[in-house]
């Protein structure tokens, strides 16, 4: 296969066992669900990022983890794309999203950050939004509580009883979108509001 038909999937998080459970790590959880799925080990790469490369019905991936936090995401991002020559349109990263009530998903192909850090510094290391994003929604924080506190919070005990399906349903549609494009995958999993 082409190296032009290879994708790059990122899970954007945090790294490090202090963070693997909290909202922000949600990109994590899916990429970590796809290389579990496949049966795969996490390898370092030299981008500051873990990496998995595999194929997902006959599709070339890479899977990717950044080993920086989540603010400073883009620089391995940029680096595993120009490494792997993976053109834009053809990454995707799978991040938390406040806007959305937890369990629903929306996929969607650039646009703005939200105030989201990892997505800004995506946006900027790339040299534009035009990579595809999986929306993994978090909720809003409940009261007044600080968004920024609210998402390096662990999911709580009832979103916890429905995490491992909507993390399946998450890397359903990574791969709907790699196998049948974005317009399908939004048809199938994009969930009613």
């Amino acid at each position: 296969m082409a190296e032009a038909e290879r994708w790059l999937v990122v899970g954007l998080g945090n790294p490090g066992p202090k963070y693997a459970g909290n909202r922000h790590n949600a990109g994590f959880m899916v990429v970590d669900a796809m290389a579990a799925d496949k049966g795969e080990r996490w390898k370092a790469h030299k981008a500051h990022a873990e990496v998995v490369q595999t194929r997902i019905d006959g599709v070339s991936v890479v899977l990717a983890k950044p080993r920086t936090f989540m603010n400073l995401s883009g620089g391995p991002i940029a680096g595993l794309a120009k490494f792997y020559r993976v053109p834009v349109e053809r990454v995707v990263v799978v991040h938390d999203e406040l806007d959305i009530d937890f369990g629903a998903l929306r996929l969607k192909k650039g646009g703005g950050s939200g105030g989201h850090n990892g997505l800004k510094s995506t946006t900027a290391s790339l040299g534009g939004p035009d990579y595809l994003r999986v929306r993994f929604g978090v909720g809003r924080p409940p009261g007044r509580m600080d968004a920024a506190a609210y998402v390096l919070r662990d999911f709580s005990s009832v979103e916890r009883s429905e995490l491992d399906l909507n993390v399946e349903r998450a890397a359903d549609a990574v791969r709907t979108i790699l196998t049948e494009g974005l317009d399908r995958a939004q048809n199938i999993f994009h969930t009613a509001a």
